[in-house]
Order: C-alpha cells, then sequence, then structure tokens
C-alpha cells in the first residue's frame, strides 16, 4: 500500500517525492484525502443530525483524517523512502482557528464521534477568518493580533450555495463553506460554515481593532468579538443570527430534498443547540415554517420536537440575554414570534423567573431554549444535578422530563492516537487494538498494574514525552525546560472561576519556603496555557503577574534550581497535542460547582497524568473510576461553595488579615522584586481584587491546595513505581470519558438518528 501512496503523491506532485517541496507534497496529501474522504459519503434516508454550534476547535486536520482513513502508516512510509519526514509536512498547516475553549473542542470530538459510529449528524457554524485572536506576550502582558489561518493552503470548500439572510432590514447572502469530516473507518460527515463574500480583512486596525459598525466587511472576521461596547455586543447577535436563519435554511432544503413536507420535520431532522449562542434557531424555524403555510401553533411543536438544548454552565454571563431593543434592531421579524413565545410561557405558568422576557425587556436565551426544545441537558453528572436543586430548579418542575445528563468526552484518536502514538502503539501491543473504536476496552489495562516491565515502560514513553515538550518550547519560545523535573500542566481558557490565581499564590508561597530553605521533593516546571479575552481586565492582570512571577525566579540563581513558569503563547489544539501526553499533574481546580464537565481532565487522564483537582464537574466522575489513592482533590464542595454564596458570608479581608500565609502570598504581587519586573496597575489590581472580593473563592482553598499538591509533589519524587501505576489506572479507566460514549448517549436517548 506504501508504494501505492508513492506513486499517488508523485502523480499529485507532478514531480518524483524526493524533489517535490514540502509545500508541494502537503497539497497532494489535501487533494489525496479530500479524494478519500468523498468515498465514505453516506446518503442520509432517515433522521439527520445538525449540531449548531458558535465554536469547532477542530485542530490541525492532515494527520488526524490520515489516521482515520487509514492512511496514516502508508503515507508515512511513502514519505520517509523519500527522504521526506510527515511532522514537518505537518508543520505547514496552519490549525482552522474557529473556537476558544472547552465549548469548540466538545463540538468537534462529537462531530469526530458522528462519523465514526456512522451516524448522519454534520456541523454548522461560521467561517471566521481571524478566530478568537493570535496571543502574544510583550512587556510581560498579553498582546492580541489576528489569526489568519486561512492565508495558504485551506480545508474549506466554497460551495455556490447562497442563502439570504435579513439583518437590520438589510439582505446579506451567507455563502455556504463545507470542510469534510473523517470518521475513523467510518463515513464523512461534514461541517458546515457560512461567510460572506463582502467580508474585508483589511478594516483590522491595530492590534484586533476594527469599525464595528460596518457589518458587511466585519461580520465574520472574529470569533467573540469584544462585547464590551453596545456595537460589539450587537455584532454578536448578527453573527448568531447569520449562523442560524443560513443554517435553518439549509436544514430545511436538505430535508425537503429528502421528501419532508416541513408538517413531519423532527422526522428528518434532529437539531442540537451548542449552549445559548445559537439559541434564535428556534424562532427562526418557526419563522421560516410560518413562510411555507404552517399555522403557528404547529410550527412551535414541530420546533419543540426537534430541537434540543445543552447547557453548559452555571455562569450568569454565559447564559446569553439581550436587551429587547437589541433585538428589535438587528432581528425584527424574529420579534413578534418570540414574543408569542413568552405569552405561552406566561399561560403556562405564573412563575416569572421562567419567562423569556422579564420585567426589564430583557430576552433570555436559555429561557426560550428549554421552554421550546424537548430536551435539556448538562455536562457532568455534578452540573446536571445543580442545574435540577439549583439554578435551573423552576423550569426543571416544569419539565422533568426533558432534564437529563450527558457527561461529555472526547475523541480518543485524537487525543491518544494522533498526539502520543508511542502510548498508543504500548497499549495496542498489551490489550490490541480494539479500544481504537471501544474505548471500555482499555480496562484490560488493570491487568497489568503489578508488572514492573509495563510500568517501566509507561515511565520511559512519559519521559520520551517531557523530552519531546521540552525541545518543541525550545524550538517554537526560546525557552529550556528540564525534562527530568515534575511537569504540573494548567491549560485551559482564563477565568478567575478556572483559578490560574489559585495556582498563582501557590507558586509564590513555594518561592518563599525555598528561599527559607525549604526545598520541595523534587524541580517543578509549571506550565500553563490560556488566553484572556481582551475586556477581561482581571483574566490579562492574572497573565501579567504569572509571567513577572516567572521572570523573578528566573533571576534567583536558588529559587531557579528548583522551580520553573513557562506560559505557552497562543494556546491551541496543536499546543495541547504537545503538552498533554507530558503532563505529570494535571490541575483542574476550578471552583467546585463552577466548572460544568471540563474535557481537558479527560485528556490528561488518558495520557498517564495524575489529576490535582476540586470535586468539580467530570472530576467528580474521574475520582468515582480511578478511586481516592490514584487522584488528589481538595477544597470545598459544591455544597459549601453554594451555600456560601446564598448566605453571602464570604469576606476575602477576613481570610487575607486572618492567614499569614495568604497574606504573604498576596503582599508578594506588589512587592519591590515583583514591582521592578512588572507593572504595578495590573499587580495591584490583581492584589485589590484578591483580598476585596475574590468572587470565586481562591482564598479558602488556599491551605488545603498547598497540602495536596506538596504531597503530589512527595508521592512523585519518592515513589516512581506507584506514581507510574497510579497513572496506568488512570488510563484504564478512562474508556468511559470517550466522546463514543457520550454520542451514543444522546443518540440513544435524544437524537434517535437512523444510520
Amino acid at each position: 500500500m506504501a508504494e501505492e501512496i508513492y506513486r499517488e503523491l508523485t502523480k499529485l506532485c507532478g514531480k518524483d517525492l524526493e524533489q517535490a517541496e514540502n509545500e508541494e507534497i502537503y497539497a497532494a496529501l489535501l487533494n489525496l484525502v479530500q479524494t478519500q474522504s468523498r468515498k465514505q459519503e453516506v446518503p442520509v434516508t432517515g433522521r439527520k443530525l445538525y449540531y449548531i454550534s458558535a465554536e469547532f476547535l477542530i485542530g490541525k486536520l492532515l494527520s488526524n483524517n490520515l489516521i482515520n482513513l487509514g492512511l496514516y502508516d502508508d503515507v508515512k512510509a511513502a514519505l520517509s523512502k523519500a527522504g521526506k519526514n510527515l511532522s514537518d509536512i505537518e508543520e505547514l498547516e496552519n490549525e482552522p482557528s474557529l473556537g476558544n475553549g472547552g465549548l469548540g473542542r466538545l463540538a468537534a470530538c462529537f462531530l469526530d464521534s458522528l462519523a465514526t459510529m456512522n451516524l448522519p449528524g454534520d456541523g454548522i457554524g461560521l467561517r471566521y477568518h481571524c478566530g478568537l485572536f493570535h496571543q502574544n506576550f510583550s512587556d510581560g502582558l498579553q498582546s492580541t493580533t489576528p489569526d489568519y489561518w486561512l492565508n495558504g493552503v485551506d480545508w474549506t470548500e466554497r460551495t455556490e450555495k447562497v442563502y439570504p439572510v435579513t439583518l437590520a432590514g438589510k439582505e446579506y447572502k451567507a455563502r455556504l463553506y463545507k470542510l469534510a469530516v473523517t470518521g475513523y473507518e467510518g463515513r464523512t460527515n461534514s461541517l458546515n460554515l457560512f461567510d460572506l463574500d463582502t467580508i474585508d480583512e483589511s478594516v483590522i486596525q491595530e492590534g484586533i481593532h476594527f469599525d464595528k459598525t460596518k457589518i458587511e466587511q466585519n461580520l465574520t472576521l472574529f470569533l467573540y468579538p469584544d462585547d464590551s461596547d453596545e456595537e460589539g455586543r450587537l455584532l454578536r447577535i448578527y453573527q448568531q443570527y447569520l449562523m442560524v436563519s443560513a443554517g435553518a435554511q439549509m436544514i430545511l432544503e436538505e430535508c425537503a430534498a429528502r421528501g419532508c413536507d416541513f408538517h413531519n420535520l423532527a422526522d428528518y431532522a434532529a437539531i442540537q443547540i451548542n449552549d445559548t449562542h445559537p439559541s434564535m434557531v428556534i424562532p427562526e424555524l418557526i419563522r421560516l415554517l410560518g413562510e411555507n403555510g404552517i399555522e403557528f401553533e404547529e410550527a412551535v411543536q414541530i420546533v419543540t420536537d426537534t430541537c434540543a438544548y445543552t447547557n453548559h454552565t452555571i455562569l450568569a454571563e454565559a447564559l446569553e440575554t439581550w436587551p429587547r431593543h437589541y433585538l428589535d434592531e438587528v432581528v425584527p421579524q424574529l420579534m413578534p414570534i418570540i414574543e408569542k413565545l413568552d405569552a405561552l410561557v406566561r399561560e403556562k405558568t405564573p412563575d416569572a423567573v421562567t419567562y423569556i422576557i422579564d420585567s426589564e425587556n430583557r430576552v433570555h436565551m436559555a429561557h426560550m431554549d428549554i421552554h421550546f426544545s424537548h430536551s435539556t441537558n448538562g455536562v457532568a453528572a455534578l452540573h446536571t444535578q445543580i442545574l435540577k436543586d439549583t439554578e435551573l430548579a423552576n423550569f426543571y418542575r416544569l419539565y422533568p422530563e426533558k432534564f437529563n445528563n450527558k457527561t461529555n468526552g472526547i475523541t480518543f484518536r485524537r487525543w491518544l492516537l494522533k498526539c502520543n502514538q508511542e502510548l498508543a502503539a504500548e497499549i495496542e501491543h498489551l490489550i490490541g487494538p480494539g479500544f481504537k473504536k471501544n474505548a471500555d476496552e482499555l480496562e484490560k489495562l488493570m491487568q497489568y498494574t503489578e508488572d514492573d516491565a509495563v510500568l517501566n515502560k509507561l515511565y520511559m514513553i512519559k519521559k520520551d514525552n517531557k523530552k519531546a515538550l521540552a525541545d518543541w518550547l525550545w524550538r517554537k519560545q526560546g525557552v529550556k525546560t528540564n525534562p527530568d523535573a515534575m511537569f504540573l500542566i494548567q491549560s485551559k481558557r482564563l477565568h478567575e472561576y478556572k483559578r490560574q490565581q489559585l495556582n498563582l499564590l501557590f507558586l509564590i508561597h513555594q518561592y518563599y519556603e525555598i528561599r527559607a530553605g525549604h526545598t520541595p521533593a523534587t524541580p517543578i516546571v509549571s506550565i500553563f496555557g490560556a488566553k484572556a479575552a481582551p475586556a477581561y481586565v482581571i483574566a490579562q492582570d492574572i497573565i501579567h503577574a504569572l509571567l513577572t512571577l516567572s521572570k523573578v525566579i528566573a533571576e534567583d540563581p536558588e529559587v531557579s534550581k528548583w522551580m520553573q513558569i513557562v506560559f505557552v503563547e497562543n494556546y491551541n489544539v496543536t499546543a495541547a497535542e504537545k503538552m498533554i501526553p507530558a503532563c505529570d499533574l494535571s490541575e483542574q481546580i476550578s471552583l467546585a460547582s463552577k466548572e460544568a464537565s471540563g474535557t481537558g481532565n479527560m485528556k490528561f487522564m488518558l495520557n498517564g497524568a495524575l489529576t490535582l483537582g476540586t470535586m468539580d464537574g467530570a472530576n467528580v466522575e474521574i475520582a468515582e473510576r480511578v478511586g481516592t489513592g490514584n487522584i488528589y482533590i481538595f477544597g470545598q464542595t459544591s455544597n459549601q461553595v453554594i451555600r456560601r454564596y446564598a448566605d453571602g458570608d464570604y469576606c476575602a479581608r477576613e481570610w487575607y488579615e486572618g492567614d499569614p500565609n495568604i497574606r504573604r502570598a498576596i503582599d508578594f504581587l506588589t512587592s519591590e522584586q515583583m514591582l521592578a519586573a512588572g507593572h504595578e496597575e495590573n499587580l495591584a489590581r490583581l492584589k485589590n481584587e484578591l483580598t476585596g472580593k475574590d468572587w470565586f473563592q481562591t482564598l479558602p482553598d488556599f491551605n488545603a491546595y498547598i497540602v495536596r499538591k506538596t504531597q503530589a509533589m512527595q508521592d512523585y519524587a519518592t515513589n516512581p513505581r506507584a506514581w507510574t501505576r497510579s497513572a496506568l489506572i488512570n488510563i484504564a479507566q478512562a474508556g468511559f470519558f470517550s466522546s463514543d460514549r457520550t454520542i451514543a448517549e444522546y443518540n440513544n436517548d435524544i437524537w434517535h438518528l437512523d444510520k
């Protein structure tokens, strides 16, 4: 087969592979993948899923597609024969900048699993030209520039299909682009992305600033445009409606082509609303059905039977509400429908908390989703229970039959087979290849927990991955790290509830301990990857404090022997694929009750890292599976946290004044050393936030965090065999967290798709 691939690539390049440039080989491989993926397309005969999401963080596609299509080994061999390196060619690929964090990565995993399981399911989103932003660090601060990922070879294929979308009384043409989604030994589905031909990247000024009023030029420039002003908030509504209106038209068109008369739409389509960004698909579908002669009452029932909603958070900032006059301005055609939907709710219940339009004339998107879909799911057992008990309790009392849990999952193809090939090969050697499609088979690894040869092999694989990460950090950022140190990694969106600031305070505490002669059990490298939203000032201050502390530590000859802070620039899927296999201790330290699920915790677990975490999100289910001896849990419970909020009795200042360790760590933020290396404005503002507000209760968990983290460092240093045994148990118990399992549950309980 390798010979055939060699000949095919030679033909596509127009020259012998030995003489071809890497850019020519990359283009040939893209052509090969697209040709092979089309052969896996399967006509849809019954119900099809449409997964609508503002984000799809799909990562680089070349190697993942080659693995899924069964071509990876042969392509690698063919290139090797020609003296070429597949990894060098992969470096030429731009990562699609279509997502930000876990929401978008989950959507990407789900598309992979749908195709792998031969289920008909497409994604619907927007083709952002510059993504979120490209992150750089300058003078200890985050700087942002456009992420021009569409420059060069592009995996999205332009179609001639356009859909009219009316925004603020003006008609726009949404062009459809299609991106093939290959399954592992499965079918090919599509990610459908909408864009405008009129987008003009030249309107971007310094950094990522642009005129937000020039809608036809800027509408799909950026994911999550800055919403610190009214123009930015209106632009988000423009984006969301473009996505759902074009998507709804495409759905109806495809269903009609398969014989649907729209009265039976729910027999042809299942629509999953991923968070509240796509919520306007509900009134938009009702409007379109009305244009096709269906009465309002019937249209409401059809849409309710077709749509389902996934809630991803209890944070108020992410449960979108819009002032009514925003919607009146941008989508006036929807407001009569939303008013009617609100009237239906008021007829059903006197509970004003559940109304779509509240007394302040704000439109609650999540409320509309719950009332007018047939399913509302949380994404981890704890999260779903909190929704039922507190955050959405009023809705749960109305619709107990709608609420269900679907614990998130990850695709093992990308997060093991692709990014940790040495570990994947060893697992296959031990238990066979079945785990690649049936992740439950990983439990067979439990028979090796006392096998010294296997444990030694796992230890060496981790060492190899740490060396690979150290080499990558040197090439990428010119940072030298010690691969023999313990690697502690916290990589996720920068947000106070994820509590990078708690990690920061620990590192300051550790700095003081080393200066006092209390050296840790092992040298540590604390690695961060995170982007802060441009308008999120405190998040940017946390980045600044970490970068400043890293400089202070590096300049201290005694402390730098024992600890180092590395902040990875422009954290994305590509960076995650380097970091996750190398991690010893996975930091999942969000405030209990605030992280809906997390999926990074699952990726680290699968790759043999131990978790240091609170009993939050999917950490709870990880702990249940691996046992308390193979995870480091600390901190308040979700019930304790919720009670603190309810009672309003948390006072950060009291904790600061009453605990000398806390006071020492926080005061260091504005110490002479930090001010000499950083900016007083940022450091003082963060200190004031921690002592005056600390909304996400960093300080009550501080001492417990120190104790458990110190214990983890001690265990790692003193008993590597026991540590590796725990790592093996984590890998063996990771099977439940496959997105294949999650998708099977969605399909069995909600979608009922026809293969």
